[in-house]
């Protein structure tokens, strides 16, 4: 605990979502981090641009970033969502590539950020660390895979419903309303992470305002009925 919050490296477990920080042994986290600075970023804030050379890494400590990219064509497309204990601009700085992404705080972040030399020199002298990225770097793969191949089978109902329903899990806050989600996101981010267009997703969530399954505002979504959202999931799979 720090200041009375709960940290995401203090939980046990190994699966795709446990964050790097949780991943390492209690010595070799402090290591690491003892390599880097701290850094704040405001809400909104861009931390790394797409396309830009890398310079360093992040490890975020408190606070929820947005994972984005833009194709050619214009579209964006929501990658991920990243928090306290993950690992951001890795990939990059081990490849020697620009960025392929673009990450923003979507509320008050704190992070460590350790330039691209410190962190090579870091991992080329603790093989557990390295072992424990390579690990990180596989689960998100399989994980990614694994979404993809969920998401072939399922109309863009339901890939929505799927992703309000984890969106309810990860980030929902129980207000007198209902189930608020606390990460405010635009209707082009839900879009962009089903895969679809702004104008399908604005439309389906007309159809689940109307049917009173959820409370529609700027960047605020609250969640009235998460069973109509799971029996949405369950047609697909009768």
């Amino acid at each position: 605990m720090t200041g009375g919050r709960t940290r995401a490296w203090d939980d046990d477990g190994f699966d795709d979502r446990v964050p790097f920080l949780a991943r390492l042994e209690k010595e070799d986290r402090a290591d690491l981090l003892a390599v880097g600075r701290p850094l704040r970023y405001r809400e909104r804030a861009v931390i790394m641009h797409q396309d830009e050379p890398s310079t360093h890494v992040l490890l975020l400590l408190h606070g929820w970033t947005k994972v984005t990219a833009i194709a050619a064509n214009g579209y964006e497309a929501l990658l991920a969502l990243r928090g306290p204990g993950d690992i951001l601009g890795e990939g990059a700085a081990l490849s020697g590539h620009h960025r392929s992404a673009t990450v923003t705080a979507l509320e008050p972040v704190e992070a460590v950020v350790i330039d691209q030399a410190r962190f090579t020199a870091f991992l080329s002298g603790s093989p557990r660390v390295s072992l424990q990225l390579l690990g990180l770097a596989t689960d998100r793969q399989r994980a990614t895979d694994r979404r993809r191949l969920e998401w072939a089978a399922l109309t863009v109902r339901e890939r929505l419903a799927v992703l309000l329903l984890e969106l309810v899990r990860t980030h929902g806050s129980r207000t007198d309303e209902g189930i608020e989600l606390t990460l405010g996101l635009s209707q082009q981010e839900f879009a962009g992470s089903v895969g679809s267009s702004r104008e399908a997703v604005a439309r389906l969530l007309k159809e689940l305002r109307a049917k009173q399954v959820v409370i529609t505002r700027r960047r605020r979504i609250v969640v009235l009925r998460p069973d109509i959202l799971r029996r949405i999931i369950g047609e697909s799979s009768a």
